[in-house]
């Protein structure tokens, strides 16, 4: 007698993600598993809501989703933030961090979690398990960067220096991380000061756009960068980026792009499924579909 395979049904609740590499990395690793996972992107563009209405529709579709009996939702922009007011639930370093990637059903409630933290610093420790967090310099706190700051400092960095183009927003996240973590140093550099910062810099986590196939370029001079220090960056397309291929020609240890987005997918399967992903299977079908996506997009 055959067993039926455990199933699970997954969405991503966001605008513009149609082609969210996401899906098909969670399905893939469902499959080797053994398990029935499906996985949806929820556009809201391609549903044809915008602006506020996007912000009411979200948490409408979320609640339909658990009534529908999906399993789970990952949150990715612009709701990350407005969705935790309508959830049962929010584990202490999403509530800390102020977003929400992830939301499970569990016993009929939602709880949210964040994982594009926890897979930040997951990747991280994997990859460069000996990285010096003595004093890190952080480019950009937007999005990505709010979670990475809260990451670094989550994985004990003793001092950090937050700088973006927009100072207001840098000093701001730097007094909010500072309540938060006392017994470290969180503090704000306007850009000009970059070169010096990263003078004395352990480490420099990129997480700005600059580098991205629509944004080609380097954040930083090259020779702005130090053998000896690590460095990591959030862009993914492509993995390796001008800023990525500098650092290695400059001696320094690097953590790509893709490393930050296969150890949050790992995470996000492990709140949904209770099982361990395999990293390494996912990394190498993340960059399969990164390949694709990039000889599409020159095609």
């Amino acid at each position: 007698m055959s067993t039926v395979a455990e199933s699970y049904l997954v969405g991503l609740i966001g605008d513009g993600i149609t082609a969210s590499l996401t899906p098909p990395m969670h399905e893939k690793e469902g499959r080797e598993q053994g398990l029935h996972y499906l996985y949806r992107p929820v556009d809201v563009t391609a549903l044809g809501y915008t602006g506020d209405q996007a912000q009411r529709e979200a948490p409408r579709l979320l609640e339909y989703g658990r009534k529908l009996g999906f399993n789970a939702f990952n949150i990715t922009h612009p709701f990350k933030q407005t969705i935790m007011a309508h959830l049962d639930e929010v584990d202490e370093d999403a509530a800390n961090l102020g977003a929400v990637n992830t939301v499970v059903f569990s016993e009929g409630r939602s709880v949210g979690h964040n994982t594009d933290f926890s897979g930040y610093i997951t990747g991280l420790r994997a990859t460069l398990p000996g990285a010096d967090l003595a004093s890190v310099v952080q480019l950009g706190v937007g999005g990505a960067g709010s979670a990475v700051a809260y990451a670094l400092l989550r994985a004990g960095a003793r001092e950090l220096v937050l700088i973006d183009l927009d100072a207001d927003r840098a000093t701001a996240r730097a007094a909010d991380l500072q309540e938060q973590f006392p017994g470290q140093r969180v503090g704000a550099r306007h850009h000009d000061g970059l070169q010096e910062a990263l003078a004395g810099a352990t480490g420099f986590a990129h997480c700005t756009p600059v580098g991205m196939h629509q944004h080609p370029g380097m954040p930083v001079e090259a020779e702005w960068l130090r053998p000896g220090m690590w460095v990591s960056d959030v862009v993914y397309l492509p993995v390796d980026t001008e800023l990525v291929l500098a650092a290695r020609a400059r001696g320094c240890a690097v953590v790509d792009g893709g490393t930050m987005a296969v150890s949050q997918a790992v995470d996000a399967f492990r709140l949904v499924t209770g099982r361990p992903a395999d990293a390494g299977r996912m990394r190498g079908h993340f960059l399969e579909l990164v390949a694709a996506q990039s000889a599409g997009k020159g095609a």
